[in-house]
């Protein structure tokens, strides 16, 4: 009797512009590969005039979830049936999860860069300094607030998002938020533990682009955050790493963020060792 075989593999994906750069694909297919899971992740380049009919073709193909990046995140929303508590209390959404008939969205952002911080600091208590006002910065400044962050200070070119996040983080949170206008080089202060930059500053192609930013003055013992991927050790941690600062590549958030948003599409929780050593051979670290 000839062994049957199913050609029909769960979809999810991501949804972005630009997402030729972005390593998620690699990563999760590694994960479907290593656990035997009839599944294939897809990067799709999705222009936002498109965002809401990628949502309605994602729902008709019967996919099982979506990623969201840049600069997606806050305008899925309009898109999905409904929202997970900390998509929620965030205001983004990065993950889109199909349950029953219904898109409802989560965010994974912020989790995922609170486990990779917590493998060099406890945020507990600490004053964080997060620059940009999108929706990574809002999945951070909120989940660090959450976790028990002292004071949060946001720093950003537009005033009205900068603010809106600094108001979103001392209504939501028991933390202390400030704004603060990036309308000249930011210079760092003694007084703050960490410094995260959550913009796509240094994103592949720009990967020569700068953080505008001081870090003179920190502390010795501060550490300087990115949650870019693509390249890991971007300009802004090399310029870290020249002073004598700790940092965290954008890796460490990708791959937990990532295990994350396969339990919530399959109920599976994978090993995260593997989409570790996948991003590590290819980006030759």
């Amino acid at each position: 009797m000839p062994t049957p075989h199913n050609f029909l593999a769960e979809l999810v994906g991501c949804f972005a512009t630009p997402i030729a750069e972005n390593p998620t694909v690699a990563m999760i297919e590694s994960a479907f590969r290593h656990h035997g899971m009839n599944a294939r992740y897809i990067n799709c380049e999705v222009q936002p005039a498109a965002l809401g009919e990628a949502a309605r073709g994602a729902r008709a193909m019967g996919w099982r979830g979506f990623n969201c990046s840049l600069p997606h995140k806050v305008a899925i929303i309009q898109h999905l049936d409904g929202l997970g508590q900390s998509a929620a209390t965030i205001g983004a959404v990065n993950c889109a999860v199909r349950r029953g008939d219904k898109w409802i969205g989560e965010n994974t952002d912020g989790v995922g860069f609170m486990k990779s911080l917590a493998t060099l600091i406890d945020a507990r208590g600490k004053s964080i300094v997060v620059f940009g006002a999108g929706g990574a910065a809002r999945a951070i400044a909120v989940e660090a607030a959450l976790a028990g962050a002292r004071h949060i200070a946001i720093v950003n070119r537009s005033v009205a998002r900068g603010r809106e996040l600094a108001d979103l983080v001392d209504a939501k949170t028991l933390a202390t938020a400030e704004f603060i206008p990036w309308n000249k080089s930011y210079r760092a202060r003694g007084e703050d533990d960490v410094f995260v930059n959550a913009t796509s500053i240094g994103l592949y192609p720009d990967v020569e682009g700068r953080v505008d930013a001081d870090l003179s003055a920190a502390r010795r013992d501060a550490i300087v955050a990115d949650v870019i991927p693509n390249p890991p050790r971007t300009l802004f941690l090399r310029e870290a790493e020249a002073r004598g600062l700790r940092t965290l590549d954008g890796l460490g958030m990708l791959v937990n963020q990532g295990v994350v948003s396969i339990r919530h599409w399959f109920g599976v929780d994978v090993e995260a060792s593997v989409m570790r050593r996948t991003l590590e051979d290819l980006f030759a670290i």
